[in-house]
């Protein structure tokens, strides 16, 4: 556990595993490499005490009554007491910056977290480590490591080569100092565990293209439900995709694939877009083609109730008055067939009874009239 590591309250501590935590502020006076100039100065104190005495600096053996020198006063006591006070308060307080905390362990055991600022830990009994908590760490998941800790294999069973970040903080420094032996190594295969199983549940299309958000955001969630599981004390602050390419090895043969389908699919939209101009061209001639025939139809059938019709009328006046009728209906023949020809019309009766006057008739005229007309409707 890395409470072991911060080795309790009697010494510094090895911080060696993620070179993250920080055991003694500047200044504190604590550490492995301060212990020995403590000593120093209480064995310097303890030597001027015994010459105050009148001992001979250095011996145990001599006796201050012997020489015959001075003893200790008052007043040259109080300052060694007061000194020994100032050293043993310098080195209980300590300093906490804005982006860190500090853990206090009472005789190696767990006591309190130590607040920005300046916090006191009575030395022997307390020791402390202090951990930067907002500062944002990363761990690179394929790259520059194994070989294989990129490649994944998706549901479909095609091979992915994946590489992504994932970004943490500390979020409860007591958590993340006990419950944690290795953090780096623990999130590390945390991570690269998560992101298999995503991908695991993920076909190989959808991840080189439009899911790679999904798939680094459920990542993200899974990281950071498993971390709350070990009670960690890690908090994931994001997840990032670097990189979702088939393996190095067919990367050219993947990339022809792609292009050969986008080829396939740009024809399939080709002629789909010409068999539906064509078929709405002939569904609009099929339409007018129909609408003519309606008219047609309505037409002959219109005509035909209007011919009948007229029948009926002309039977009904026919029946009033036959001979009127009749010469009605030769009239109006005759007006059909020679109202738009060329005639000449001979009054028999106009001869008087003799038939020696042979009647004048403008063939010449009537020829001419005749060739323009055809001219024309040629």
């Amino acid at each position: 556990m890395a409470g072991n590591n911060g080795g309790g309250p009697w010494g510094g501590g090895d911080n060696s595993d993620d070179g993250q935590k920080t055991n003694e502020p500047v200044g504190s006076g604590l550490g492995g490499q301060k212990i020995p100039e403590i000593e120093d100065i209480v064995k310097k104190g303890q030597e001027q005490l015994r010459v105050l005495m009148g001992g001979k600096g250095g011996k145990t053996g001599g006796s201050g009554g012997q020489n015959g020198s001075g003893g200790l006063s008052k007043g040259s006591f109080g300052l060694v007491v007061l000194g020994a006070a100032a050293l043993w308060l310098f080195t209980s307080l300590y300093s906490v910056k804005p982006e860190e905390q500090s853990v206090e362990l009472f005789l190696g055991e767990f006591s309190s977290i130590g607040n920005p600022g300046l916090n006191f830990a009575p030395w022997p009994f307390v020791s402390k480590e202090v951990i930067p908590v907002t500062r944002e760490q990363t761990e690179d998941i394929g790259l520059g490591g194994r070989g294989d800790s990129g490649l994944m294999l998706t549901t479909d069973e095609n091979i992915v080569d994946i590489d992504f970040q994932v970004v943490w903080n500390i979020n409860d420094p007591a958590k993340f100092l006990f419950n944690l032996a290795e953090p780096r190594s623990t999130i590390r295969a945390v991570s690269e565990s998560a992101m298999r199983e995503v991908i695991a549940r993920s076909e190989l299309a959808p991840i080189l293209n439009r899911d790679r958000q999904i798939i680094a955001d459920t990542a993200k969630l899974l990281i950071q439900e498993t971390m709350n599981e070990y009670d960690s004390g890690v908090n994931i602050v994001r997840l990032n995709l670097d990189k979702a390419d088939p393996p190095l090895e067919v990367i050219d043969s993947f990339r022809e694939v792609q292009a050969a389908e986008q080829e396939r699919d740009k024809l399939e939209r080709q002629a789909d877009a010409y068999a539906y101009t064509v078929l709405a061209g002939a569904r609009g001639e099929a339409s007018q083609l129909l609408e003519q025939a309606e008219g047609y139809r309505a037409m002959v059938v219109n005509g035909a109730e209007g011919e009948a019709s007229r029948f009926s009328a002309v039977l009904a006046e026919y029946t009033k008055a036959p001979e009127v009728t009749r010469k009605r209906l030769y009239i109006e023949a005759m007006e059909g067939i020679y109202g738009s020809m060329n005639k000449i019309i001979v009054d028999d009766a106009g001869g008087g009874g003799t038939s020696n006057i042979v009647p004048y008739l403008p063939l010449n005229e009537l020829m001419n009239k005749s060739n323009n007309k055809s001219g024309e409707s040629n």
